[in-house]
């Protein structure tokens, strides 16, 4: 472990009922892609990063694999010494939290696995489609292309399809490949099975990036107490497509688990 790199990632956290959310975004999003969740959750206290290599946090130092990413959850959860929590993770993000999941931590009192990455990664995850998927964001072009052909089946707001321009664009180089080109095939059922805590898996009606069907199969098999549910009408970026049915979720989420 003497390669990991300690530096905090940048977070924004805001007060208020516990327990807390910690928000881990999808690959090419940053803390602000759970701003139309959380403004529908008034109340609830919440902690949101930029992932290490990405947005605020992309002048940080690599590596910036799924490892590093569930060490730097776990630092940040350490440095702001919260007692009771609840792991909310979207694609990349989902992936992340399994990790941080697995490790048992203290406080840790449930998972959202929002459009997760599956424990177990999908067939369709072959060395092509990794090497075409790299290149998703390497210009705006092909940025807004991935948004409004792939990631996207309802429409948004002007601001928020700049906004999904802007994160996309806004990485370190490795940071944006090593996701594609290593973290989305890590097969990490073994891990997933340490997970002692309940999880709500969501999945999205038209989700393409994570269907339905992948999530079924290659993740909640590998989750001891879970449950699924899918939202209507939306594509992959659920919490920016449908924040209110999310926040919804999530609550009644929370509440069950007192």
């Amino acid at each position: 472990m003497s390669t990991i790199t300690q530096q905090l990632p940048v977070f924004d956290r805001r007060k208020g009922a516990g327990p807390t959310l910690v928000l881990l975004h999808y690959w090419g999003g940053s803390a602000r892609t759970w701003a139309p969740m959380l403004e529908r959750l008034p109340d609830r206290a919440a902690v949101a990063l930029d992932l290490r290599g990405w947005s605020r946090s992309r002048q940080l130092d690599g590596p910036f694999g799924l490892t590093q990413l569930a060490t730097d959850v776990l630092a940040v959860i350490d440095h702001l010494g919260l007692q009771e929590y609840v792991l909310v993770g979207h694609s990349m993000g989902g992936k992340v939290a399994q990790l941080v999941g697995a490790s048992r931590p203290e406080g840790l009192v449930g998972l959202v696995l929002v459009a997760s990455g599956p424990s177990m990664p999908a067939a369709a995850i072959t060395p092509e489609y990794q090497e075409g998927l790299s290149h998703a964001y390497d210009s705006a072009e092909t940025v807004a292309h991935a948004r409004d052909e792939i990631l996207t089946a309802l429409p948004l707001s002007e601001d928020l399809r700049t906004q999904i321009l802007e994160d996309s664009l806004a990485s370190a180089p490795e940071a944006r490949t090593v996701w594609p080109l290593v973290g989305i095939a890590e097969d990490i059922r073994e891990a997933a099975g340490r997970i002692a805590v309940p999880a709500l898996v969501v999945g999205a009606e038209h989700d393409v990036v994570e269907p339905v069907e992948v999530l079924r199969e290659g993740l909640l098999p590998y989750l001891a107490d879970t449950r699924m549910t899918v939202v209507g009408g939306s594509g992959h970026l659920v919490p920016l497509e449908a924040p209110e049915a999310l926040a919804a979720l999530v609550e009644e989420f929370v509440a069950s688990l007192a």
